[in-house]
């Protein structure tokens, strides 16, 4: 066998993308940003960024959470953060006309958070955006005609429609639906992130059952609230359990 000769591989560059959820208004949210520079000028796109020659692809993903959102990586060892994100790989695309500069192969990540402030764009992107994931991948991928109707740049609507399903799907038999909330929150919270997430209206008598009923899955806080309006209720926080046993599948749409 002949010995490895790196000058026999022509050279690539590889990025980080992510897609950044959140709810919204109780609308599954993504956040999009407008690119300021070619190819694909004054496009909307996920965030992301090249990989530095220095940096593995969770410091990289890290790294540009930051920038784009504020966001830290949440560690599910520590206590919850206010400015916390939990984030996972997503998948890895490399089609080899995926970026009309070079070949640039993306490692996608996927991050969750509670309800997000207004983005504040930063490198390269024009200006930033939450967005429903309806509206991004609706025809495609495009954007509301009074946006200009163009889809999203790269190989971006794949991407994010990967990105969606993980969390749809997740959801159902994991504890990944309450990322997407604060580090104390009602039963009727965390259902309204399910809705939002999977786009259904659930029973809130079988949902609070089914979350309540699951050792370890919610611990109380001790208190309660308001802020929903009505009477007063019971805070809770995210207890140890990872799982969902059994599930909770998503109702047919």
């Amino acid at each position: 066998m002949p010995p490895y000769d790196p000058s026999g591989f022509p050279p690539f560059a590889v990025t980080v993308d992510l897609v950044v959820l959140t709810v919204r208004r109780h609308a599954l949210c993504a956040l999009s940003v407008r690119r300021g520079e070619p190819p694909f000028q004054g496009r909307w796109a996920l965030p992301g960024g090249f990989v530095r020659p220095d940096e593995d692809l969770t410091a990289a993903a890290a790294r540009e959470l930051v920038e784009e959102t504020g966001l830290c990586v949440h560690d599910p060892d520590a206590p919850a953060q206010d400015n916390g994100a939990h984030l996972e790989q997503l998948a890895t695309y490399g089609d080899p006309k995926r970026d009309p500069r070079m070949r640039v192969v993306s490692v996608a990540h996927l991050a969750l958070a509670p309800d997000l402030p207004a983005p504040r764009p930063g490198g390269d992107a024009h200006s930033a955006r939450w967005a429903p994931v309806d509206t991004l991948l609706a025809r495609g991928g495009e954007a509301r005609e009074e946006e200009g109707a163009a889809p999203l740049a790269f190989d971006h609507a794949q991407i994010l429609a990967d990105g969606v399903e993980r969390a749809r799907s997740k959801i159902e038999y994991s504890s990944l639906a309450t990322a997407f909330c604060p580090a104390e929150f009602t039963v009727g919270e965390l259902r309204r992130v399910y809705e939002a997430v999977w786009g259904v209206a659930l029973d809130p008598r079988n949902f609070h059952r089914k979350v309540t009923g699951t050792p370890g899955f919610l611990v109380p806080a001790g208190g309660t609230t308001t802020r929903q309006g009505g009477r007063p209720a019971q805070l809770f926080r995210a207890g140890g359990a990872t799982l969902l046993n059994p599930p909770m599948l998503r109702p047919e749409v």
